[in-house]
């Protein structure tokens, strides 16, 4: 889901997760970052996936610079591999259906690699 930057993440979290129910049976955890805490998320969470259950992943106190934190660089490397597609270098469009489309071919590109691929 696409929805506009001044959205934020905890109110376009409950969003995208609204859109979800019933598409993915199987899916029984999700894994959020901080910006995900809180009471209105979980809400919305709980409404729209009752099943499902989260794990806000944190970064470590004793962390000292940079580290690589749990979980969250499947997300990092995903925007990465998308990144490398040149429609999406950039934000060009100027609907929010069209970036929504050319993301999902993005995506539909990389899979059809990775399905490809020779063993």
């Amino acid at each position: 889901m696409v929805h506009p930057a001044d959205i934020q993440d905890r109110d376009g979290g409950g969003l995208v997760l609204s859109t979800l129910f019933g598409l993915y049976p199987f899916l029984s955890k999700l894994f959020a970052d901080g910006g995900y805490q809180g009471p209105k998320f979980k809400a919305a969470q709980k409404k729209a996936l009752p099943f499902v259950t989260t794990e806000i992943v944190k970064r470590s106190d004793q962390a000292e610079g940079f580290e690589v934190i749990p979980r969250r660089w499947v997300v990092e490397r995903t925007l990465a591999w998308l990144g490398r597609c040149r429609r999406l270098a950039k934000d060009f469009e100027n609907l929010t259906r069209n970036a929504l489309a050319f993301i999902r071919l993005a995506s539909i590109r990389l899979m059809l690699r990775k399905l490809c691929l020779p063993n």
